[in-house]
């Protein structure tokens, strides 16, 4: 009887080695188990270092974790951001980060990716139908508008305004209107000209000279971002009039900081596009993992003149 016992003994100490070994293989594989994810990115162009920036964020992130980012470039054309976001759709992405062309005319392919179960991660610009992207993360915009258009006021007791914005980018909508409802009602702040050049240096260059032309009394101009601001000056500068106006520019490029340190620029209200890339990257992976995320993060602006400029430096962004 005690011989049986012990050789039960025996048996059921091999099958908990035996047991215990598999289980241990098994918790072992589980660990080595990671989700790989596959992300997509479109922005309004990558003809603007700032979007570069802001991707090179993201994917500092995503790429830290292991994982893909597949970033494309509709060029302004927001037929071809839909299309690009139909396309990362059907290659199966885990999440969307879009900054978009047209931030209404962008729906049918926000709709396309809810009904895919695709999160969007709304990034610099929101778009209009904010219902459809899971969280929106940008600079404080209007407010960007609204420091620039103090400082003008603390510089002039007057001035004739140029606006040069981008009507279809809800970021530059807002810089806008900040600046504008800063100084309504003032009749001694007038705007005289107010044109579209969508954020390009080269066409905001073309436009600023008709401006001139019909406007040669301008003494501030309000720009949408910094490659705007810089396309005015081109301008102002072939008239020799570059240092009679105040120019304000938004991002805080490595360039236009440096324009503002030649004197050249007036001010720019700067972003960190690096800040709000990786910030939306771990929103995503943040959306991913199940947790609760909030609808709007707003990263703060910077006001950045010649008083400051040599504090955030020519060389890169802040």
């Amino acid at each position: 009887m005690k011989k049986v016992l012990v050789i039960l003994l025996v048996l059921s100490m091999v099958v908990g080695v035996f047991f215990g070994c598999g289980n241990e293989e098994k918790n072992n594989d589980t660990t080595q188990l990671k989700a790989s994810y596959k992300f997509g990115a479109t922005y309004m162009t990558l003809n603007n270092p700032f979007f570069v920036l802001l991707n090179k964020g993201i994917k500092d992130v995503v790429e830290a974790n292991g994982d893909k980012l597949i970033a494309l470039d509709p060029a302004l054309d927001p037929d071809k951001q839909i299309s690009q976001i139909e396309d990362l759709i059907s290659q199966g992405v885990d999440a969307i980060f879009v900054t978009p062309v047209d931030w209404k005319d962008i729906r049918p392919a926000l709709e396309a990716a809810e009904k895919a179960g695709i999160p969007i991660i709304n990034v610099d610009a929101p778009v209009y139908d904010t219902e459809l992207v899971a969280s929106i993360i940008a600079s404080d915009n209007y407010n960007a508008g609204v420091i620039c258009a103090n400082d003008m006021m603390r510089k002039l007791n007057k001035a004739k305004i140029v606006i040069l914005e981008h009507p279809t980018a809800k970021s530059a909508i807002d810089r806008t209107q900040g600046f504008i409802d800063t100084i309504a009602g003032m009749d001694n702040y007038e705007i005289v000209a107010r044109e579209s050049s969508e954020g390009q240096l080269e066409q905001a260059m073309s436009v600023m000279q008709n401006i001139i032309q019909v406007n040669p009394e301008i003494n501030v101009v309000m720009a949408l971002n910094d490659p705007t601001a810089m396309g005015a000056i081109a301008a102002l500068q072939a008239v020799k009039s570059e240092e009679k106006v105040l120019v304000y520019g938004i991002d805080g490029a490595p360039e236009a900081k440096q324009m503002i340190k030649d004197r050249k620029m007036t001010a720019t209200a700067a972003q960190s596009p690096m800040t709000i890339g990786m910030t939306a990257a771990q929103v995503a992976y943040d959306i991913l993992a199940g947790k609760e995320v909030k609808k709007e993060i707003f990263v703060d602006i910077i006001f950045i003149d010649v008083y400051n400029v040599d504090e955030y430096g020519t060389t890169g962004w802040q």
